[in-house]
C-alpha cells in the first residue's frame, strides 16, 4: 500500500526531484564494549565510587540465575534481584545496563566452560562431545532456555564453546563459514531438543504425554485416507515410552551424517577425514 501511494505522488509530481539517498553513517573503529562484557573478560575494574562493599558482577548473576531457577525468568527483574542481595537498585547499574544485558550475562555464566577433548578424536566425536555437553548444560539451566537470542555469542564462556566446536572440524575439508554454519545447525538441533522436552515436562507437569496416542489417532483416521500415518500406528511405533536420549541420538547422528556426506563432497578425490574407529 505505501509503495502505491509513493508512486502515484511520484507520478503527480515528476518534476519535483527526490532526496538524495542517505547513506548510513559508518561503524565507529573501536566501539564501546558494554560495560559487563568488559568485567566478563577481565578488560576493566568496576568503579570505585558508590558501590556497596563486597557487591561484584558475579555476586549479581548468581543472584539472578537462581531468582530464575526458582521462580522463572518471568519473575526477574533488576529490583528483585537487588532486594535479593539487599541492595539498591541502582547499584546494579554500575555493572549492567540493563536487564537484557544482565540475562545475556546470566546465560554465558549458566553455560560454563564446554568440555575439554578427548585425545585423539575425530571431528565426529569432538562434535558429539560438543553436543551432548552443550544439552547437559541446557539441561542443568532451563531458564536460560525461556531467554531470546539477542545476538551472535560474546560472552567468555559461549565464545569458548564456539572455538571448542571449531577446533574439532580444524581438519575438514570446509570452508570457515561452512563449518560455522555446521556448528550452527547442531547448536540448533540440541536447543530446540532440550526445549521441546522442557515445554513437554512443563505441560505435563511431569507426566508421560498423552499414553495411548497412537490408538487414539487410530480411531481418527481411516488407512484410506492417510496410508503411511496408518502404518506408523499399526507398528505400535506411536504408543512406544519415549526415550528422549535415544531421540537424541538419532537425530545427531543424522545430522552429522550430513555433515559428513558435505566433507566428502569437499574433500579431494571424495575422501573425507577418517572416523576413528
Amino acid at each position: 500500500m505505501t509503495y502505491a501511494i509513493v508512486r502515484r505522488l511520484y507520478a503527480v509530481s515528476r518534476d519535483v526531484k527526490p532526496p538524495p539517498p542517505v547513506t548510513p553513517p559508518e561503524p565507529p573503529d573501536d566501539p564501546q564494549l558494554p560495560p559487563s562484557l568488559e568485567l566478563l573478560w577481565g578488560l576493566r575494574e568496576p568503579g570505585s565510587r558508590g558501590p556497596r562493599p563486597g557487591l561484584t558482577l558475579a555476586r549479581i548473576v548468581g543472584a539472578g540465575i537462581h531468582v530464575a531457577q526458582t521462580e522463572g525468568v518471568g519473575a526477574l527483574s533488576m529490583a528483585r534481584i537487588a532486594k535479593e542481595l539487599g541492595v539498591g537498585t541502582m547499584s546494579l547499574y554500575r555493572y549492567v545496563a540493563s536487564k537484557d544485558e544482565l540475562l545475556t550475562t546470566m546465560v554465558d555464566a549458566g553455560l560454563g566452560a564446554p568440555p575439554p577433548p578427548d585425545g585423539g578424536e575425530d571431528w565426529r566425536a569432538g562434535l558429539t562431545r560438543w553436543a551432548v555437553g552443550v544439552r547437559t548444560a541446557y539441561q542443568a539451566n532451563p531458564w536460560a532456555l525461556r531467554v531470546p537470542i539477542s545476538g551472535p555469542p560474546l560472552g567468555p564462556n559461549n565464545v569458548a564453546w564456539l572455538d571448542n566446536a571449531l577446533a574439532t572440524m580444524a581438519g575438514a575439508p570446509l570452508t570457515e563459514q561452512e563449518k560455522l554454519s555446521c556448528v550452527l545447525l547442531v547448536s540448533g538441533f540440541v536447543r530446540n531438543d532440550v526445549t521441546l522436552a522442557l515445554d513437554f515436562a512443563e505441560a505435563s507437569g511431569g507426566e508421560p504425554q498423552m499414553p495411548g496416542y497412537g490408538q487414539l489417532l487410530g480411531r481418527l483416521i481411516s488407512p484410506e485416507a492417510m496410508p503411511s500415518l496408518h502404518r506408523a500406528i499399526e507398528s505400535g511405533s506411536l504408543d512406544d515410552p519415549d526415550d528422549p536420549d535415544a531421540e537424541f541420538t538419532f537425530g545427531l547422528a543424522r545430522i552429522l551424517d550430513g555433515i559428513e556426506a558435505l566433507m566428502v563432497a569437499r574433500a579431494p578425490r571424495g575422501r573425507a577425514p577418517r572416523r576413528k574407529r
